[in-house]
């Protein structure tokens, strides 16, 4: 038979990340997928990110033959109404904090 332990109360704490302040640099990743053509992603780029169309188009080719592409960058205050749009637009999206 075992012996009965004391009952000792521990507790653990996840930590987590999380971005306190609207000064750190974010990039605005968007994803490929087999879904949204060429043109309704550049121009979500255009109308969204305020992008030129010769942005917006090489920002599309390089999101195509790479996966993902950061086609901007700012505060995560700033980037998060656009990141928004873009997902509403059906295009995935996503923020990432830059790793000083």
């Amino acid at each position: 038979m075992k012996a009965e332990q004391p009952h000792t109360d521990t507790r653990s704490w996840e930590e987590t990340d999380v971005l306190t302040t609207s000064g750190e640099t974010c990039s605005l990743i968007v994803w490929n997928d087999e879904h949204n053509t060429f043109e309704w992603v550049i121009e979500t780029l255009m109308e969204v990110c305020g992008h030129t169309e010769q942005q917006a188009e090489q920002c599309s080719m390089i999101i195509h033959t790479k996966g993902k592409y950061a086609v901007k960058e700012g505060s995560y205050d700033t980037l998060k109404p656009q990141c928004d749009a873009i997902t509403e637009r059906g295009i995935n999206a996503t923020i990432e904090v830059f790793e000083v």
